[in-house]
């Protein structure tokens, strides 16, 4: 059996915590519409990366949260007290994290500032009693408004966790966007050849809920007679974010991956 990890409770919450305030920060250009990237960044927006990374290391959930709006709403359907009870829980699991983060584009429409993100984290977590490494990479879209993050929005997310002294190296093929009723292609290729070595795994796809993020799933491991796993999916008939998650073990060593999935209206 295998435990989901935490998908993108990873990438989620560090976004978050990165992207916590901004748009009071250029009251300047406040109704003035513009479209920038990382390179003309407002010095301002820079130093508050910095200040809000060391926030996070301290892990000072009070200061956290004070930068979220109230009316805060996520797009999997997350509100405040939800992201804080998901942050404290994702701290306690954590035994060491380092983050960091890069302004894509950013620009202001009306008193909204709009900036996307692309987050990179790395550390060690513990999933079901074993300690594991975390590698993930985010892409967000965060709207700030009266200082405070009021809506969050994740666009791609890729998270890899792997355990044991030689755990395989795998790569995930699958698109990040596809349109309702549209057939595509998942491969998971362990990159080492097998050799003598057995190779058990299991994939589940799963919709991107708020109770998916608290009741992670189990799900038994079958014997792989290649060297990964191949499947061709249908997505949803409706538009949707889901989790695409595998788990692969072989010899001393497990690598699970989750990739999100949009999908969207043909």
């Amino acid at each position: 059996m295998y435990y989901r990890p935490v998908n993108s409770l990873v990438p989620t919450l560090l976004g978050l915590l990165i992207w916590c305030s901004g748009a009071a920060l250029f009251p300047s250009i406040a109704r003035t519409e513009i479209a920038q990237t990382n390179r003309t960044a407002p010095r301002e927006l820079r130093m508050l990366l910095a200040q809000i990374d060391a926030a996070a290391n301290r892990r000072d959930l009070k200061a956290v949260m004070d930068f979220y709006d109230r009316n805060f709403i996520h797009g999997d359907g997350l509100n405040r007290s939800m992201m804080e009870r998901l942050l404290r829980a994702f701290w306690e699991r954590s035994l060491q994290l380092n983050y960091s983060t890069e302004i894509e584009s950013w620009q202001v429409e009306g008193e909204s500032l709009i900036v996307e993100t692309v987050t990179q984290i790395s550390g060690i977590q513990e999933v079901a009693g074993r300690e594991m490494n975390v590698n993930s990479i985010m892409r967000s879209r965060q709207h700030f408004v009266n200082q405070k993050i009021l809506r969050q929005e994740i666009l791609t997310e890729k998270t890899q966790l792997t355990a044991g002294p030689t755990p395989p190296t795998v790569t995930i093929d699958l698109p990040e966007e596809v349109k309702t009723g549209e057939r595509y292609n998942l491969d998971i290729i362990v990159e080492e050849p097998l050799g003598n070595d057995l190779l058990l795994g299991a994939v589940k796809e799963e919709p991107v809920r708020p109770n998916a993020y608290f009741n992670p799933s189990f799900q038994d491991l079958e014997l792989l007679s290649a060297g990964g796993i191949f499947k061709r999916g249908i997505a949803p008939g409706l538009a949707d974010n889901r989790w695409i998650s595998a788990v692969l073990v072989r010899g001393d060593g497990i690598a699970m991956i989750t990739q999100r999935l949009r999908v969207v209206e043909n």
